[in-house]
């Protein structure tokens, strides 16, 4: 009924939709707005005036740091008016909507955890394997962890590389492996299940992860696939990027080098294969940071308490 008004009534899709909303928080008595994603929270902009309810706005990646997202969304000036509390997953990010001019006092620092199920795996570190998972997209960069490891091959020709995920960059990277020779040691195994991945995780010695900062500005938060990684009890091998150095402490629970050094990271994976008794105690220490400091419920309480004292702004 509510798009025959607009037809008879010539209202705006954004009408309608607010129409929407409105009615729906009204009849279920919505104490707090949680918006996912800043751009949504500028684009229903009306709507959050309107309503004239707590709002918390969870930035999440691409919306805080995308030069032409941010510049859309007039740098989120509006949206940090109208929000009680802005939650963000890094550190980088923090700083990153400091200066954008987010009040300091609404900034609440809240990384992800990963499900329980990630803390039951008990890797193996016997098959000479590495696993990778995530979207094939610029800022997750494959075609570094490709080349990385097509040095690795060179030592060990047993060595294999595990890829799940899908992206526009995924044939790109199976050309990549195909002009190396690299068909025999790197496989592709598209979108997986959680419980495909944690089977790939007990298997292998690490996970691999050459994140970038693409150059339409877009960054990580701080990637969930990590956090299950190092949940799981394995060292991870990433850079320097976005929220990666909050979680994977270099040295000690995984290794971490500057974007783009190919080189660096082919160095820590040849490590891994010939320190495999070292490797087990990092991914150990991993598993206890993730359980202590980044675990799922300490991910909600934050949430839920951020939630409660916006009601009280």
């Amino acid at each position: 009924w509510l798009r025959l008004i607009g037809k008879l009534f010539k209202k705006s899709p954004n009408y309608l939709r607010d129409a929407k909303l409105t009615y729906s928080f009204k009849r279920n008595h919505i104490d707090a707005i949680l918006v996912e994603y800043g751009t949504h929270a500028h684009n229903l902009l009306s709507f959050l005036k309107s309503m004239n309810s707590p709002v918390v706005v969870h930035y999440h990646g691409y919306d805080a740091s995308m030069h032409g997202v941010v510049e859309r969304c007039n740098h989120y000036r509006e949206v940090f008016q109208i929000a009680n509390k802005v939650i963000v997953v890094s550190k980088v990010m923090e700083q990153a909507l400091l200066t954008l001019g987010c009040p300091k006092e609404k900034l609440v620092y809240n990384v992800y955890g990963p499900q329980p199920e990630f803390e039951t795996v008990r890797p193996n570190f016997k098959e000479k394997q590495f696993v990778a998972i995530g979207r094939f997209t610029n800022k997750k960069a494959p075609y570094y962890t490709i080349l990385a490891f097509h040095q690795v091959v060179k030592k060990y020709p047993q060595a294999r590389l595990l890829m799940g995920g899908d992206g526009i960059l995924l044939n790109t990277c199976k050309n990549l492996v195909r002009y190396y020779k690299l068909e025999n040691h790197v496989e592709f195994f598209g979108v997986i299940t959680p419980e495909k991945y944690r089977n790939l995780l007990s298997e292998s010695l690490a996970f691999v992860q050459h994140s970038i900062t693409a150059l339409d500005g877009d960054m990580e938060g701080t990637p969930l696939a990590i956090l299950e990684a190092s949940a799981s009890g394995l060292p991870v091998i990433a850079t320097k990027h976005a929220g990666i150095p909050d979680v994977i402490v270099h040295g000690d629970t995984g290794w971490l080098c500057d974007e783009h050094d190919v080189d660096a990271m082919a160095n820590y994976m040849l490590w891994t294969l010939e320190h495999i008794e070292e490797a087990k105690q990092m991914g150990a220490k991993g598993k206890t940071l993730v359980q202590d400091q980044f675990n799922l419920k300490r991910h909600i309480d934050v949430l839920q308490n951020t939630l409660e004292k916006a009601t009280k702004f």
